[in-house]
């Protein structure tokens, strides 16, 4: 069996797929995306065949080496997210090749299913607590929401007043037992992080992530004794990435993003480095319905797993949703908080290619929202 061919589709909402085709037929699938420069790591994933075209694709191991190393500069979050969709393609061939999902080459699962969560938006209390109480109808246990909006070094305590405000009237909306997980998106700067957390211990939170920027990590040991788990790790690519956020030990749980971070060779190996540190696992995914067959695949056999971010009803995708394009949308069925693990061959998924088809004829342009403060300077989104 030799590689053919690399195929790359622009989707809405702001996705890129790849069909990774062979000479006998037998096609894998991936999704190498960085959102907001999907045709940059489109363009990557295409100077990246030339090392691929005619090769066997089974020695998945040797391949990612030389994806990473052969090309002498390396990692960041375009070439390692046009590694992770070819590598993921890759494991969904091996997969169909052999009639096995991809955890069954893997060691296979340690658990059958895994807890999920989605997100909820809102800017006021009534609209948190009416989207809290909707998610927790569809079946779902926990909930991620917003934190602040542009939040500046040293700012009004106002905004940290407006979050108590939301969380009470989620709390009081879906009771003590529906997991709450508060996202900052890198928003805060160290100045604040300390108000913060003491304004929210009250709420108990499943768990603060990206309170500060990955690169600030450092600056957690502050809050480091705080009740709250820390989370981040989206905006890390690799094992060489992590490896000093997991020795500085300020963070309780990683979020490696599987389409970013090398794809699933990668980010198993990013997860066993956690599981030295007794770091839990919680694969980021605000994607489509590869990047999360994905995540599932690898949440099968990381005994640190803990919890699945998942796209469906997510602010970004609008009118698009991770079901679109698949053939069966039941695989990622929601029961009593839970999604099991796909067990079809490859990554468990039947992606509908006419619908992909007629997806990258629309395309996409997508930006992130750019921000400023008061003052007029730019503000993390």
């Amino acid at each position: 069996m030799k590689i053919r061919e690399l195929k790359t589709y622009l989707v809405p909402p702001r996705w890129l797929f790849l069909k990774v085709e062979t000479d006998e037929e037998i096609s894998g699938w991936g999704e190498p995306v960085l959102e907001g420069r999907a045709e940059t790591v489109q363009a990557t994933v295409h100077e990246l065949a030339d090392y691929l075209i005619g090769k066997d694709p089974t020695p998945i191991e040797d391949l990612w080496n030389v994806l990473f190393r052969g090309g002498f500069y390396r990692g960041g979050g375009i070439h390692m997210s046009a590694l992770a969709g070819i590598d993921q393609a890759l494991w969904d061939i091996r997969g169909k090749v052999l009639g096995q999902p991809v955890h069954r080459l893997l060691g296979g699962p340690v658990r059958e299913r895994i807890r999920v969560y989605t997100w909820i938006g809102g800017d006021r209390p009534a609209d948190v607590a009416k989207g809290a109480r909707e998610v927790v109808s569809r079946g779902f246990t926990a909930l991620k929401m917003n934190g602040t909006a542009e939040i500046q070094f040293v700012d009004s305590f106002s905004k940290i007043d407006l979050l108590v405000e939301n969380l009470t009237a989620v709390r009081d909306a879906v009771g003590n037992d529906v997991g709450i997980a508060v996202d900052f998106h890198g928003r805060v700067h160290r100045p604040m992080v300390k108000p913060l957390f003491h304004a929210l211990e009250p709420f108990r939170p499943m768990f603060i992530e990206e309170p500060l920027l990955s690169e600030h990590a450092d600056a957690l040991a502050g809050v480091a004794n705080s009740a709250i788990p820390i989370a981040l790790g989206e905006r890390l690519y690799s094992r060489w990435d992590f490896k000093g956020i997991l020795q500085q030990g300020y963070v309780d749980i990683i979020q490696p993003d599987p389409s970013h971070a090398g794809g699933i060779t990668e980010t198993r190996k990013i997860a066993s480095m956690a599981e030295c540190y007794d770091v839990a696992l919680a694969l980021h995914c605000p994607l489509g319905p590869i990047a999360l067959a994905t995540c599932l695949q690898i949440d099968a056999v990381c005994y640190n797993a803990t919890i699945q971010e998942q796209a469906l009803g997510i602010h970004y995708n609008k009118e698009d949703g991770p079901l679109d394009y698949i053939r069966d949308p039941s695989v990622f069925s929601c029961s009593d908080g839970y999604v099991a693990i796909p067990d079809g061959p490859g990554l468990g998924i039947d992606i509908d290619e006419e619908c992909v088809k007629e997806g990258a004829r629309q395309g996409h342009r997508w930006r992130n929202p750019l921000w400023r403060h008061q003052d007029g300077s730019v503000a993390e989104w």
